[in-house]
This record gives structure tokens, sequence and C-alpha cells, in this order.
């Protein structure tokens, strides 16, 4: 069944109205070396990403679908969770973007999670963040808290799959992350997730900001500490993410992502069979639980 009318839209086109998602569908980056050195990177500075993974047509895609997602998640109470003043984060099915089978199966993506993740990975959240005009600095932090067996056995549990929709400028609020910071000790982190103010200088000493372009991916753990900066721009930088978990990692908890039950069966098998997220009828509008941030960096 189609989404309700009180959810989102659902975008609606035919094949031949979708642009192509990527110019070299698997190429020198997905070949065993190039993941082996993404994973690598990953573990050592907690980021990593795949330029031009896409067509910047298939990115501008996108943004239509996030923007239309982000006007309905606005116009309900609970569409939207506050991520600072001025910063928005909205969860949203998988039908409501019509690039999402182009994204879970692309190589890069499949085969970073296959080697970090194992084969059994799970895609347990879609969304995305809308830092607008007048957006302020973020205070550090990680998305959760350290899972037991990241602080014992120093392996990740889950990645953040990040793509731009629009080209970052220095202006518009970059993302800047503090590399290698995924293994800090989080036991004095606030909820256990937002670091001391007096540890502040350490993580400005490793920062860098990052500028993707429409078509890009990253890959990060959301453990590593980051924040996005002031938006001085008066444009917005929406940013799609993808959460894709290990068996067991517990994060499917924290998100309400569902798909109808034609729409599950369009799918590849070898989607369904990351896509643990309930099988329904109709979709119903996420309210959203990222209660967390908001209360710590300021109503939006």
């Amino acid at each position: 069944m189609a989404m309700s009318k009180e959810a989102a839209s659902t975008p609606t086109d035919t094949p031949q109205d979708r642009p192509p998602a990527t110019a070299a569908w698997r190429d020198a980056y997905t070949d065993e070396a190039n993941v082996t050195a993404a994973s690598q990177e990953l573990y050592c500075e907690g980021i990593t990403a795949r330029p031009g993974a896409f067509h910047v047509a298939w990115a501008e895609q996108m943004g239509q679908d996030i923007d239309t997602a982000f006007q309905e998640a606005l116009s309900r109470p609970g569409g939207a969770v506050g991520r600072g003043p001025n910063r928005y984060y909205v969860e949203i099915h998988p039908e409501q973007l019509r690039g999402f089978v182009d994204l879970v199966t692309h190589p890069w993506v499949t085969t970073l999670c296959e080697a970090v993740l194992g084969p059994r990975y799970e895609i347990v959240e879609l969304g995305f963040d809308v830092p607008l005009p007048g957006a302020v600095d973020q205070p550090w932090h990680r998305d959760f808290p350290m899972p037991e067996e990241t602080w014992h056995h120093r392996r990740l549990t889950s990645l953040a799959f990040n793509l731009t929709a629009v080209d970052t400028e220095s202006d518009m609020g970059p993302f800047e992350i503090a590399l290698g910071t995924q293994w800090d000790d989080g036991a004095s982190f606030e909820h256990g997730m937002f670091p001391p103010k007096d540890a502040y200088p350490r993580y400005r000493e490793r920062a860098v900001r990052k500028y993707p372009q429409r078509g890009d991916i990253s890959a990060r753990s959301a453990l590593t500490v980051h924040r996005g900066t002031a938006n001085e721009s008066a444009k917005a930088r929406p940013v799609l993410v993808l959460g894709v978990d290990a068996p067991g990692a517990g994060n499917a908890a924290r998100h309400d992502m569902a798909v109808t039950r034609g729409y599950w069966e369009s799918l590849p098998p070898h989607v369904r069979e990351h896509l643990p997220c309930p099988v329904v009828d109709e979709l119903r509008p996420i309210t959203q639980k990222h209660t967390i941030e908001g209360l710590v960096m300021g109503d939006a």
C-alpha cells in the first residue's frame, strides 16, 4: 500500500525518469586493496570517503526527496528534532528516498559494510541532518555511548554513511571531526556522548573540516568525536545519513524505519536480507527519538 496521506509524501516516478546512479558502478575503488585501505582508515582516523560515487543528478534527486520529507516533518509535532539552534534531524522510511536501492547496493557501501561489520550487517537508520542558516557550533559529541564490544575488543560495530545534497562551501557550517577519537574513553562524557569542555583543546588539535561535494559518500564511526560548525551562509546544508550495524549492535532500537509490503516485495533479495525493519500495511509518520542531543545542544 502507498504511504498514508498523513505521512511524508512518497516520491513517485518511473525508471526512465530516474537519473543514473553512477558512471562506474564497479571500479577500482571496490577492489580488495581499496576496501582494505578504507577499513584501515576507519580504524585509524574514524572516517573514510569515496569521492564521486554517484552522478550529480542522482544527488540532486536525493536533495529533492530530502526537501519534500523535511517540509512534511516540520508541519507536525515530533516530525523533526532539534540538534541545536536552526539545526534539525529527521528520520525517514526507505520509500521516501527514490535512490535507496542505489545507495544500499553501491559496491563501495556493501563491501565496506561486509569488511567492517561482517556479511550479516543490518541497515537500521535512514535520515538526514539539515543545518539551516544561523546554525551555531555544536558541542563536541559522539552519536551514542561506546558499546561494550568496542571498549573491550576495539571492534567497530556500526557505520554511518553520509551523502551531501549540496556542494559544501566553507561558510556553510561544514562537518568537523576529531580524527582517531572513536577509541576515547567516554566514562566522563555526559550521557556517554558529550565530552567535558576541558577536553575541547585536544579535539580542536585533531579536528579537520570536511567539504564533500554532491555524489561523494563518506563512512565514519559515529563514536568519532565530531560537531557541526556555524552556518554563516544563506543556504541550508542537508546531509543524508545511512546507519548500518553489525548483528547485535542494538542501534535499531533507536529508530522506527519500516517498509510497506509492496515495497518489500519489490526489493532485491540481497537488500531484504540486510533490512530487518518491520513490514507493514501502511507507513506512519516517524516521531523522532533523538531527544538527548536536543537537550544538550539547545532547542532548535
